[in-house]
């Protein structure tokens, strides 16, 4: 038996379909992969380009810098995640370029950061350090704090 809502989908379902078409002309896939709607939000609002291909970085500004993306959603953590094999061959791409922080709750968009290579230094030299102290062991996951990024970043958006 059909569920009650079902209706309701058939009528979001157009706008839904236009978004991942939108969505496609910014080489994004799937908007419900891998955070693919958030990162057509934050491109869109940056004015960034995604770079295709996941050996690279995330994003390209019109003069050739690329950025990393993260984002958080604050409903569920306050900090942001990383790589999940975090180690020196990573750590040396992610010292070539700004990050770009997206703040969100649930879907709806709070803010946006940067932060620049220099701000993520002690970031770096900390996962250098434990990578050393555990044998060359990669990494899971190291958490960036959303304070720090606060803190840090230049604010670029803000919902309010």
């Amino acid at each position: 038996m059909m569920h009650s809502d079902k209706k309701k989908l058939d009528r979001v379902w157009p706008s839904i379909v236009e978004y991942q078409k939108l969505a496609s002309k910014h080489g994004i896939d799937d908007i419900f992969q891998d955070n693919g709607g958030k990162i057509l939000q934050v491109l869109l609002i940056t004015g960034l380009r995604r770079v295709v291909g996941r050996e690279g970085n995330d994003a390209v500004d019109d003069e050739g810098q690329e950025y990393e993306l993260k984002s958080v959603n604050i409903a569920l953590t306050k900090s942001f995640s990383t790589h999940h094999h975090m180690n020196p061959t990573i750590i040396a791409k992610y010292r070539k370029v700004p990050w770009i922080f997206a703040v969100y709750r649930g879907i709806e968009l709070l803010e946006i950061y940067r932060l620049e290579r220099s701000d993520m230094e002690p970031w770096y030299r900390k996962w250098e350090d434990k990578w050393h102290a555990d044998g060359g062991k990669d990494i899971n996951n190291p958490k960036v704090p959303l304070t720090y990024v606060r803190e840090h970043g230049k604010k670029l958006y803000s919902a309010d």
